[in-house]
């Protein structure tokens, strides 16, 4: 069963929590810490974009094609459709030769804010590339013209490009590609359903390549530092990804997934393994999954007390009333239990 993950106060009660599960792992696969069921299955949601960019790179279209660190940090985005953002995943598709009619994710508006208004103001209505999926979609299109593949319809699960990612996930999760469960995600795509606990390993691997086939594991190695080095293009202003990577430079690749899913990986340290958190918030809140990723590293001794004080804003949130006041806050109600 799930646990009790996060509670929300108002006042001197409690008056909502959040049930979860999660798994912390590392990059040899053994389970260090847990709650709740580490072997729930859920999706992956977004949260499987750094995974899905690995074939980008292992078949050779990244190199054919030029792409840069900051291009592909871009791959791994569910970004906040900020200009920058924007201007990047036109410089991909430029370089691979296709043009914006090309993705097949849909648009909707920008994430952030001050863009959505800058949007309406101008009486513009958000097109395919304002999608925060827009970076994957044009990493699926960059393998695609490199290896012949038609773009046509690339999104659907029997297109080469997508068995071609499904086989990369199955490899870098631990699970044989057979076993993971396939739905489709909000952008169209394929999404994987697999146990919490295989969530985390491939994070763990993300961070940590020495488990991964020689075939694959430089290509985690680019993905992760081009994360690292760019967290604003993997999420963009006022985004916990982002916020995370950019205070601990060289220490976590991150990222959200849809429906209260968050994965985390820590490089090793000195000889050490690394490790790999996947968290998933049964009722689907991404702002109690922001509360309960920073506790767990905390938790963990990832990050010591006076280090987790830079998360609390997402940690310990504030519940604030239409004035601005703070009348409750998010609180992490749960403590890790050794595997």
């Amino acid at each position: 069963m799930s646990e009790v993950m996060v509670e929300v106060t108002r006042g001197p009660l409690v008056e909502c929590i959040h049930r979860g599960h999660a798994a912390v792992v590392d990059s040899n696969g053994e389970l260090r810490y847990y709650l709740g069921d580490p072997e729930a299955v859920t999706y992956l949601r977004s949260a499987a974009k750094p995974l899905q960019a690995i074939p980008v790179i292992e078949t050779g279209a990244a190199d054919r094609f030029g792409l840069d660190d900051r291009e592909l940090a871009l791959l791994c985005a569910s970004h906040n459709s900020e200009q920058e953002h924007l201007d990047i995943v036109a410089s991909i598709l430029t370089k691979i030769g296709l043009g914006e009619e090309a993705l097949m994710c849909g648009g909707h508006a920008p994430t952030d804010r001050s863009s959505a208004e800058a949007l309406i103001r101008e009486k513009r209505k958000p097109t395919v590339i304002f999608s925060n999926c827009s970076g994957k979609h044009s990493g699926m299109l960059a393998i695609c013209q490199h290896l012949g593949f038609s773009p046509e319809n690339y999104i659907s699960p029997e297109h080469p490009v997508q068995q071609l990612i499904v086989r990369t996930m199955g490899q870098v999760c631990g699970l044989p590609a057979g076993e993971i469960k396939i739905g489709i995600d909000g952008c169209g795509v394929p999404v994987f359903g697999m146990p919490v606990r295989n969530m985390a390993l491939g994070f763990a691997r993300l961070a940590d390549p020495r488990g991964l086939p020689p075939a694959l594991a430089p290509a985690a190695v680019r993905l992760a530092g081009a994360m690292q080095k760019n967290p604003y293009l993997v999420a963009g202003r006022k985004r916990f990804c982002t916020d995370l990577m950019q205070a601990f430079p060289g220490r976590f690749v991150a990222k959200n997934g849809a429906e209260g899913i968050y994965c985390a990986g820590i490089l090793p340290q000195d000889e050490g393994s690394g490790l790999g958190i996947a968290v998933k918030i049964e009722d689907g809140s991404l702002k109690a999954a922001y509360s309960a990723m920073a506790e767990i590293l905390l938790q963990t001794g990832t990050l010591a007390p006076d280090e987790i004080k830079s998360l609390d804003a997402w940690r310990v949130p504030p519940v604030k009333n239409t004035r601005g006041q703070a009348v409750g806050e998010f609180r992490p109600a749960f403590r890790l239990k050794p595997a």
